[in-house]
């Protein structure tokens, strides 16, 4: 059999003999040719009864001549020092005959592996793949690539060691060496396998970069408890996490496997390990696209919508935001299953942004379509516009999600321009408020105002207001222009918030001062990219 040798021989007849499927086989001797797990079960069976028939006829065999990227391996020991050596009293015992693996592969090959549970068996199959691709195609998602992976059951892993110490002891009872101490993953084998027939079912290729996951769960529940012992041995392993069902998760039983002596294992678990009556079952075949990210600009010109659902002790109190006006439309196109909201700042239900708007950017998670012209982004911004008057959205586009960095960052170091319109209780004068547009970076001590005390954090921000001009209109109101570092709190600065604020518009007027409109007039962060018309 190609890439077998003559000193795999007593290996593949042991495994054989206790139920092991071909392909684990393979695994088991370090066999590195994709190709060769892609063979049909029956055939990697009747090649295996050759090889022992041949093999002591022919020294080695001549590997296939097909070049295979280097294959992941796990470690199922550490090499000690003598283990390759004779048994102690130097006995060579002799092996299991040909004709007796011939009578182990006839009663093995109905059987479900004992050490894969049928992974490497019958979900290798043309019907199992049809199945998966069924799943892909009703789901209705748009890609160009997938990426395949599969969850399996903990318990593969202490079989895996079960089978091979219980190899390792039959081998040293024999006087032969094992000189291998790892072997190629099944996760990978598994890969080989089924990448080819996936990408011709669905006419696209695998690619380990896709966004596009199709993932399979397989479940074995008839030997769910084999790794319960592993909590004894090692408790330290298995400690309940958020998220997780049980404590028993594929990492915490390797990482116990890599701390469980070899003595303490055997005493606990049959080696080699039997054969289980059921295969494994695929509990869940799941599709995911990563998420696509939308950005833009809006304008809020309504005095009664907040940015985002206005909730209050499971109350909500207002219909509608800004965020679901957009949202709403962007979740129908793109056929996702959530999103997520962000931009540079927020403003109050009752402020208004006027201007260029404020940046904003929407994840959408697992959207099933993925693809959208230039010109379909219009229309979806058109759509938007036309359905509300309280809201208006600009340069809507699709960006990635490193670009929205730059959004974020512009939260705090950029500067904003507002317009509020200001009552005072004493009567004013033009030159009462003329001295203000003199005003340059005015350094602001903010405590935390008492309206956002239960969502942030109680400390005093020092803020800057870079510019202001003063606009009279009566005896008791005037507006004011202000350029301010992002992060200024208007309101506050105007009011003084019990004297949170220092200094403010009352006490530069030495008068009570309060705020009656404020609009937002520019968010001076240079993203997304402006579009054309």
């Amino acid at each position: 059999m190609s890439s077998l040798t003559e000193k795999d021989r007593p290996i593949v007849q042991l495994l054989l003999n206790t139920g092991t499927c071909p392909r684990c086989i393979l695994r088991f001797c370090c066999v590195g040719s994709q190709t060769l797990y892609r063979h049909p079960h029956k055939d990697l069976m009747k090649d295996l009864q050759e090889f022992l028939k041949n093999s002591q006829e022919k020294e080695d065999t001549v590997s296939l001549d097909v070049a295979d990227p280097p294959c992941k391996r796990i470690r199922l020991e550490h090499r000690e020092e003598g283990a390759d050596d004779l048994n102690h009293n130097g006995a060579i015992l002799q092996l299991p005959s040909a004709d007796d693996g011939n009578a182990a592969m006839e009663s093995s090959a109905g059987e479900v592996c004992n050490v894969c549970l049928g992974i490497l068996q019958e979900f290798c199959e043309a019907d199992f793949v049809k199945k998966v691709c069924q799943k892909v195609n009703s789901a209705d998602y748009q890609f160009t690539s997938f990426v395949f992976s599969v969850s399996l059951p903990p318990q593969l892993s202490v079989r895996e060691r079960a089978a091979w110490l219980g190899g390792k002891q039959q081998m040293r009872n024999l006087g032969l060496p094992l000189a291998k101490d790892d072997i190629v993953q099944l996760k990978e084998a598994y890969k080989w396998i089924i990448h080819p027939q996936l990408s011709e079912e669905l006419g696209v290729p695998a690619d380990g970069k896709s966004l596009f996951e199709v993932s399979v769960v397989f479940a074995h529940p008839e030997t769910d408890k084999e790794c319960h012992f592993l909590a004894t041995a090692c408790p330290d392993c298995f400690k309940p996490a958020k998220n997780k069902q049980s404590v028993f998760t594929r990492m915490a039983v390797i990482k116990a496997l890599e701390k469980i002596k070899e003595e303490d294992f055997l005493k606990h678990f049959p080696c080699p390990p039997s054969s289980p009556k059921n295969l494994c079952d695929a509990l869940e075949i799941q599709c995911n696209n990563g998420a696509v990210f939308v950005a833009g600009r809006y304008n809020k010109y309504s005095r009664n919508l907040p940015q985002t659902p206005w909730i209050i002790d499971g109350e909500r109190k207002l219909e509608s935001s800004v965020e679901e006006l957009i949202s709403e439309h962007l979740m129908a196109e793109f056929k996702a299953d959530s999103f997520n909201f962000s931009s540079s700042g927020r403003e109050d239900v009752d402020v208004r942004t006027l201007g260029n708007g404020r940046p904003f950017a929407i994840e959408l998670v697992n959207p099933r379509r993925i693809r959208f012209t230039a010109e379909e982004m219009k229309r979806l911004q058109q759509a938007i516009n036309d359905s509300s008057d309280k809201i208006q959205v600009r340069d809507l586009q699709l960006v990635t999600r490193s670009a929205i960095v730059r959004m974020k960052e512009g939260e705090e170091e950029k500067t904003k321009t507002y317009s509020a319109l200001i009552w005072t209780d004493k009567a004013i004068q033009r030159e009462d408020i003329a001295f203000l547009d003199d005003i340059k970076e005015l350094k602001l001590d903010q405590k935390t105002p008492l309206r956002v005390l239960h969502r942030r954090p109680l400390a005093v921000r020092c803020r800057l207001i870079h510019t202001m001009k003063s606009e009279y209109i009566d005896e008791h109101h005037f507006r004011l222009h202000l350029k301010t570092q992002a992060g200024t709190y208007i309101k506050e600065f105007v009011h003084g918030d019990f004297g949170r604020t220092k200094p403010n518009i009352g006490s530069l007027l030495n008068r009570t001062a309060d705020i009656l409109e404020l609009d937002v007039e520019s968010v001076d962060v240079d993203w997304p990219p402006t579009l054309a018309d």
